[in-house]
């Protein structure tokens, strides 16, 4: 071999280590774990094929209809398929007795008529799980049957490169788009649901996810990407329930009528202390004014009614007279 032709093959081992391989599905290493396969349309499955994808295509088994399954020598004690799945092009691969030598990158490939080839990647990775660490920067929360938002603005003001949207569960995580925006290509998620999103330049992306129902509850996350590397994530928590809507709007209304009420009462409080403390008052001062009329003395008399009758007793009608008169001095007289 010469030195050119080694140096591509070099380069080309280099690539295919260093190349990050997009994945649909990405599931946490156990001994006896599952790799799902579940081909969504209705068509005519004619053969399935499973591969480890390292620097080459290690093939696993395939099944055919027609002549039935196979399953290679290196796999054949530690991989299986259930017979109840097959024929409902349910292909997942379950492993047993399974070691840190499969973790890596797996593609199930089905070719059906009449739409032709099929294929899903997952992902096996080391991790306890995927949902204690990520915790979410907001918590929506929603009735079954409406359409739900979900949307991610960067802080910075850098060109996004690459936009990608996924579902976390505890046992994996879902692809739900990836954008590459310098190129323009597009992803096509395997994801066993309707999700609209938008993949264009723009400093925010968003997704939808219509109809929801419980099983569109847990956490999404939004990456953003620049080609200088810079990079930041959003996760979002959506809790579908019935009887429920969004917590924060939720929280603003109730506190705000809350606040409100408080308000109102503490006004009608001091209004009816005002008026209380008012009415005392008045009441006591037309008491005090009563009371000192009443003491005063009379240095009059009262004049007799010309109604009364002429033969009426001089002792009914005989009030106290008070005389002014002046002060005479009693100084004894003086003697001659």
């Amino acid at each position: 071999m010469d030195y050119p032709t080694l140096l591509l093959a070099l380069l080309h081992v280099y690539r295919a280590l260093c190349e990050e391989v997009l994945w649909h599905t990405s599931v946490p290493f156990a001994e006896n774990m599952s790799l799902e396969c579940v081909y969504p349309s209705v068509g005519i499955l004619t053969q399935v094929e499973w591969f480890k994808i390292g620097t080459e295509k290690d093939s696993i088994a395939i099944f055919s209809p027609t002549h039935g399954m196979v399953i290679r020598k290196p796999y054949a004690e530690r991989v299986y398929f259930l017979n109840s799945t097959m024929a409902s092009n349910n292909m997942t691969l379950f492993f047993r007795n399974a070691s840190e030598d499969d973790v890596g990158y797996y593609s199930c490939s089905l070719y059906t008529y009449p739409q032709g080839t099929w294929q899903k990647v997952i992902q096996v990775v080391q991790s306890d799980g995927f949902e204690a660490a990520v915790p979410p920067n907001s918590h929506i929360v929603s009735e079954p049957g409406k359409n739900i938002t979900l949307t991610c603005q960067p802080q910075m003001t850098w060109p996004v490169q690459e936009v990608r949207w996924e579902k976390i569960q505890p046992h994996q995580i879902d692809l739900l788009t990836y954008c590459d925006l310098v190129h323009g290509r597009n992803f096509t998620s395997k994801f066993p649901r309707q999700i609209v999103s938008n993949c264009s330049h723009g400093s925010w992306s968003f997704i939808v996810v219509p109809d929801v129902t419980a099983s569109d509850s847990g956490l999404y996350r939004c990456h953003l990407q620049a080609s200088a590397g810079e990079n930041e994530t959003f996760v979002m928590r959506l809790t579908v329930a019935e009887g429920q809507t969004d917590n924060q709007y939720t929280r603003f209304v109730t506190g705000g009528t809350v606040l409100l009420l408080l308000f109102v009462i503490s006004i009608t409080t001091i209004i009816v202390i005002f008026l209380n403390r008012r009415r005392r008052r008045e009441r006591s001062d037309l008491y005090t004014e009563s009371w000192d009329t009443q003491k005063a003395p009379k240095n009059y008399r009262s004049p007799i009614s010309a109604s009364q009758p002429t033969n009426q007793s001089m002792d009914d009608t005989r009030e106290d007279i008070y005389v002014n008169y002046p002060t005479f001095s009693r100084r004894p007289k003086t003697r001659v």
